[in-house]
């Protein structure tokens, strides 16, 4: 992927190098742009995330989070892909990118446990902001790799349903009374 070519886009796209360079510097511009495209869809996930975390109501809108992580980084995934490696390797613009679309969704997730643990569902110990990370680098990581799995046996309903279950349980806690 980070070895396409302007030329090799600009065929793509049925037109030529020279209006590429009237909108980007370069293939990494043009990536970083579809990256921030990608970021505005977040906020679709921290509405879930602010939705009900009781019972199997719970349970179900975990299920959803899970579903819309996956079909996020499916219509995203070359350029998701690109942005968590240049950012992993130290580029700040993809580093931003990555932190203003992952930011709020860790936030609501906290804030979410941090309720629980109040209601004495979540255990005191457990880090909100800890727990918040773990569930969203499983969430990325998961729905980032989850056609690799399946030569592993691991279906798609089988991914959304573990995960689903462990960011309720983590979210959430136990039920009162079970």
């Amino acid at each position: 992927m980070r070895d396409v070519s302007v030329v090799d886009i600009a065929r793509k796209a049925g037109t030529s190098p020279a209006t590429f360079y009237q909108y980007f510097k370069d293939v990494g511009e043009a990536t970083l742009r579809l990256a921030e495209d990608a970021a505005l869809e977040m906020p679709a996930v921290v509405q879930l995330i602010d939705g009900t975390w009781d019972g199997n109501r719970g349970l179900e809108n975990a299920r959803t989070i899970v579903e819309a992580f996956v079909r996020h980084w499916d219509a995203h995934r070359a350029v998701l892909l690109v942005r968590n490696l240049a950012a992993d390797e130290g580029d700040r613009r993809f580093q931003r990118v990555r932190q203003s679309s992952l930011t709020p969704v860790l936030e609501h997730l906290a804030t979410q446990i941090e309720a629980s643990q109040r209601e004495g569902r979540v255990d005191s110990v457990l880090c909100p902001r800890a727990a918040a990370a773990a569930m969203g680098a499983i969430l990325e990581r998961l729905a980032a790799y989850h056609r690799e799995l399946e030569v592993l046996g691991v279906t798609r309903s089988d991914l959304v349903e573990t995960c689903a279950r462990i960011l309720h349980q983590t979210v959430a806690g136990r039920s009162p009374g079970s």
